[in-house]
């Protein structure tokens, strides 16, 4: 399956809105779980991969659309952002800084909005316009 640049912006559309949700969602899992004392303490182990699952999904999507996007200033947005939602997702796991919980959505939501953007604007015509053919 060759990747377009629809394609990837639309993978990586979606998974930086499901790695939202699945940030949104988890305070409400825990407050509706019935748990003993024993194990509200940690999130599940299931749980804690899923965000890098996205991140490796988004990872190349963020890959595919740099690499045949005809806007050069996307390029770096794309980058600088998923470097962004990494270091947010990794910090919240490791808690060196302690940031505000909306951090972390407003980077997923401007990685989605830079996927839209991209997706709309920034399409090839023809071979000749992709960064990678000239």
């Amino acid at each position: 399956m060759k990747f377009t640049l629809s394609k990837s912006d639309n993978i990586g559309i979606l998974a930086s809105t499901l790695c939202m949700l699945h940030c949104i969602a988890t305070p409400f899992l825990f407050i509706v779980q019935t748990c003993s004392t024993s194990c509200c303490n940690a999130t599940p182990t299931w749980w804690q991969w899923i965000d890098y699952i996205f991140l490796t999904i988004s990872f190349f999507a963020v890959y595919h659309s740099t690499k045949n996007t005809s806007n050069t200033i996307i390029k770096p947005a794309l980058w600088v952002n998923w470097l962004a939602l990494f270091i947010v997702i990794l910090n919240e796991k490791t808690q060196l800084i302690n940031l505000h919980e909306t951090i972390k959505y407003i980077v997923a939501l401007i990685l989605v909005g830079l996927h839209l953007y991209n997706q709309k604007y920034c399409q090839c015509k023809n071979d000749k316009c992709c960064t990678k053919h000239g």
